[in-house]
This record gives C-alpha cells, sequence and structure tokens, in this order.
C-alpha cells in the first residue's frame, strides 16, 4: 500500500512537470517505504533523514543527476538503502566534499549496484556502522589524478563491508580512523592510492585487484589486519609500490601477488611497536624492479614461504650505514637465482641463500642508472663484481631453508 500510494505521487508531480519530484516523494514518504524508480532522470540534490528504500531497475536506468553543485544525495538516516541507480554530477569543490553519496551518523545503510560518474567523491561515509557499500561502479570527475575525489571514503567508521565495487579514474580509496571493516573482491585501476589506511586496526582485506595505479594497498600507522588473496599489478613511476607498511605492526601479509611494480612490497618502520611482528607469507613477489625495498628500522618481520622471482633486485636496503634487512627473518622462501644444490631430493636447498651487496651495485646510489641493467657493460661488471670483488660484500639476508622449486612451496615442502 506504500509503494502503491508513492508511486502515485511520483506520477503526479512527474504530470504536473515539477523538478523536485523525487524530494517531495522522499519528504512525504512514511519512514520505512520502498520507492521503486521507473527509468527515467530525476532531479538532485537530495536529502534522505529517514528509514527509506530507493531501488531502480536491475539495469539502473533509473537517473539521480545533481546540480552540479554539492552532493547529489545525503543520508542522514540509518536503515536507508540505495540500490540499482545511476547517481552523476556533483559539484566539484574538495572543501565541501561534494560527493555522489554522502552518509553521516547512520548504521545500517545499503548502497548496492549503483553507477556513479561524474561525481569528484564517488561515496563519503564519516561515523557510518554495519553497513553495506557492495557492486557498484564508481568513476570520479575528468580532472587530472590529484585534483579527483575519493572514490570511497570512510571515516571514523566501524564494521562495514565493501565489496566487489569497481574503481576506475578516481583519486584514493581510504579507510582512515576506521577499523572493523571487510574490504573485499573489488577491482580498482588508473587511481593514485587503490586502498589507504590510516590509524585503523582489526581490518580485513581481502581477494582485491588492483591494476595500472600509483600505489596498491598502503598502510599507515595501522596494526592488527591481514590482507590476503590480493593482486597487485603494474604499480609504476617513482612512487610505484604493491603493497606498503609504515609504522605498521602486527599484520599479516598472505597469499598476495605483487608483479610488474616498481616496488613489490614496501617496509618502513614496522612493525612499529617493538614487542609486535609482521607475518609475511606465501606470497608471490614477481617481475618487478625491487621486490622488497626496507626503509628505516624494520626489523622483525617473518619473511616465510614467498616467491621472488624475476625482480631486478630482490632485496633492497636504503639505509647506506645500517642494514635491517638482515635483522628480519628469512626462511623457506624460493629465490629463482638461488645456486645451491638438493642432494636428499627434500626440495629445500643443502646450503643456505646468501643475498650480498657488491660495490657493483651503483644504480642503488643513482635509481637512473637502472635503464642500463641489463647492456653488456653492466653484466660484465656484475660478474667481474662476484669473481673477484673490489670490497668485501655486505650481507643484506640469509634464508637458511631456500626452497628449490615454486612447485614445492605449493606442495608444503617447507613447514
Amino acid at each position: 500500500m506504500k509503494r502503491a500510494v508513492l508511486m502515485m505521487v511520483l506520477g503526479v508531480a512527474i504530470m504536473m512537470g515539477r523538478d523536485n519530484v523525487l524530494q517531495d516523494t522522499i519528504d512525504q514518504a512514511a519512514p520505512g517505504s520502498k520507492l521503486e524508480l521507473p527509468s527515467g532522470e530525476y532531479h538532485g540534490n537530495i536529502i534522505i533523514k529517514k528509514p527509506l528504500i530507493i531501488q531502480g531497475p536491475d539495469d539502473r536506468s533509473a537517473k539521480i543527476v545533481g546540480d552540479g553543485n554539492g552532493t547529489v544525495v545525503t543520508i542522514r538516516s540509518s536503515y536507508v538503502t540505495l540500490k540499482n541507480l545511476t547517481i552523476k554530477h556533483s559539484g566539484a569543490e574538495h572543501e565541501r566534499v561534494d560527493a555522489a553519496v554522502s552518509i553521516k551518523k547512520a548504521e545500517h545503510v545499503t548502497v548496492d549496484n549503483c553507477h556513479i560518474d561524474d561525481c569528484l567523491f564517488g561515496i563519503d561515509m564519516e561515523q557510518v556502522n554495519r553497513s553495506q557499500i557492495t557492486r557498484n561502479w564508481i568513476r570520479s570527475k575528468p580532472f587530472s589524478l590529484g585534483l579527483r575525489g575519493d572514490a570511497v571514503r570512510v571515516w571514523y567508521s566501524n564494521d562495514n563491508n565493501l565489496s566487489e565495487n569497481y574503481v576506475t579514474k578516481s583519486r584514493d580509496f581510504v579507510v582512515w580512523y576506521s577499523h572493523g571493516n571487510t574490504i573485499a573482491h573489488n577491482f580498482g585501476e588508473y587511481s593514485r592510492y587503490s586502498l589507504h589506511f590510516m590509524y585503523a586496526g582489526k581490518n580485513d582485506v581481502l581477494f582485491n585487484t588492483y591494476e595500472h595505479n600509483s600505489v596498491g594497498i598502503f598502510f599507515m600507522y595501522s596494526q592488527d589486519s591481514i590482507a590476503i588473496g590480493n593482486v597487485i599489478k603494474s604499480s609504476l613511476g617513482t612512487t610505484g609500490l604493491g603493497i606498503g607498511l609504515k609504522d605498521a605492526s602486527n599484520f599479516t601479509l598472505k597469499d598476495n601477488t605483487m608483479i610488474y611494480c616498481a616496488r613489490g612490497l614496501y617496509i618502513d618502520r614496522s612493525p612499529f611497536q617493538p614487542d609486535q611482528n609482521n607475518t609475511i607469507e606465501n606470497n608471490r613477489i614477481l617481475y618487478n624492479a625491487e621486490g622488497i625495498h626496507f626503509h628505516s628500522l624494520s626489523i622483525s618481520n617473518n619473511i616465510v614461504g614467498n616467491i621472488f622471482k624475476g625482480n631486478i633486485e630482490h632485496v633492497v636496503d636504503d639505509d647506506k650505514v645500517t642494514l635491517h634487512s638482515i635483522k628480519n627473518h628469512w626462511d623457506g622462501n624460493y629465490w629463482d637465482d638461488y645456486e645451491g644444490f638438493d642432494k636428499n631430493g627434500d626440495g629445500i636447498g643443502d646450503t643456505p641463500y646468501l643475498l650480498f651487496y657488491y660495490a657493483d651495485k651503483i644504480w642503488l646510489l643513482n635509481p637512473n642508472i637502472k635503464f642500463f641493467y641489463a647492456s653488456p657493460i653492466i653484466s660484465i661488471m656484475n660478474f667481474l663484481a662476484r669473481l673477484a670483488p673490489i670490497s668485501q660484500p655486505v650481507l643484506l639476508l640469509k634464508d637458511s631453508h631456500p626452497v628449490m622449486f615454486e612447485k614445492d612451496l605449493e606442495k608444503g615442502v617447507f613447514k
């Protein structure tokens, strides 16, 4: 009955040619009503201050179009659902956080299967808990990278599910001061930070795919989180990296793939808490310029059972005085440049894998020289440095049980 009355109100308003059709209908709806929008274009901007369901056809042909000033849909109530809608044309002011959808001080809000385009920010969440942001397609305005807004902005918001969203040509997907969230099965491309955490804890980052962004996943000043099964590909440029840890403690990075990045994994003063560790296990670190880059005081990480293959440098430590990479626990990893043997056939090398810095590593002082890495002159320098080093090499790491073949890790040879 509620739905029939709402549809009649909507139809009358449309026939009268009124511009605020949708807002009038929302204002007249009883709390808890369901408003089904037929295909067509509806004028924003709208404000929802009561529990309400607004749903369009499955093809998202019901379009809520903003006036190009401010936020298109503002939600200030719990138990609101937006589903199967196209939302577009917000304002362009960063100071106001002009967005497609703004949610504040609410619980149990759902934004599902919506197409968000030409909006500075996508979905802005402030003090929003136990809500669902799922299956949305999000793109910012056609600005340069630094001037775009964030696709999703999670701020002081806890225990939310943000899954199966497709993000393209936005700025960042940020989770700040927020805890207990699940970010899973999302896809992100051509943005800056695919996923950026600050001062956040106990979040689960599961099976996301991020390609052609500046940074894949970056955890800053955070703790007690896990990242499992994510794929980060082609994070390039001077700031390009797959997964980064800065002042991050009690993290588990497991079964992730970092491939074709400037730096696969970046570790900066992590773990930060002196009595905690980070676990970096069963990841595939493949064909990056640098596999793992250590910066500042980064010790007590457990780096076990990973595959290091095709990287120009498997491990880089940029501290010119005291190397910290050696102070981490390395064991049971596969190294494609291991030169030992396995006489007893147990799948583990008979001698440890040792990684040294030789004097020939001149590109560590000048990264531009990496352009010439495969040239004949650099190859000759590498050979001569190993044959007759002109100075005592520096040990970066020791893996006591290097795995002989990639497939041995899958068989569980190293436990």
